[in-house]
């Protein structure tokens, strides 16, 4: 049975307890709600897009800023049961459609080195390699991929 899958923009003051477990179980050093909830709420460049399997479980999440013209990806991940479905590559394609929209016209985020499925997916929709950030993460320790991506509305899925 395939799930209807859809992706939204948060609003402040909705749950993040969704974003928060997805990030919990991602990354090392995982935003709390809180701060979430406060970079929605003030900050006016900030946006939360959502990957929602319909009647509303979230399985993925996409935090970025849009600002100068530019989308920074600041943080993306997909439920562990749910990756390896193209999940991510749906949530990014629509999210770069939504930034068009608002004037976006490049993309740009860091990646691990090591992650390799990520940057094959990037490559995929047009980001090259661009920079390296030496020793960026922890745990372990390791350097960032900065990619960009130059004419964002030229992304097709």
């Amino acid at each position: 049975m395939t799930s209807i899958v859809r992706v939204r923009r948060a609003a402040a003051g909705e749950s993040l307890a969704g974003v928060a477990a997805i990030q919990a179980a991602s990354f090392y050093r995982a935003w709390g709600i809180d701060a979430m909830a406060r970079e929605l709420r003030e900050n006016p460049v900030a946006r939360l897009f959502l990957l929602e399997e319909i009647p509303g479980r979230v399985i993925g999440f996409c935090a970025c800023w849009i600002v100068a013209g530019e989308l920074h990806i600041n943080s993306l991940a997909i439920a562990p049961d749910a990756r390896r479905r193209g999940h991510a590559r749906r949530l990014l394609t629509e999210v770069f459609a939504l930034a068009v929209a608002e004037g976006a016209q490049a993309a740009t985020l860091e990646v691990r080195r090591s992650n390799v499925p990520a940057v094959a997916l990037y490559e995929s929709l047009g980001f090259a390699v661009e920079g390296v950030r030496p020793d960026y993460y922890e745990q372990p320790r390791e350097d960032a991929l900065i990619l960009w991506h130059h004419r964002l509305g030229a992304i097709r899925g």
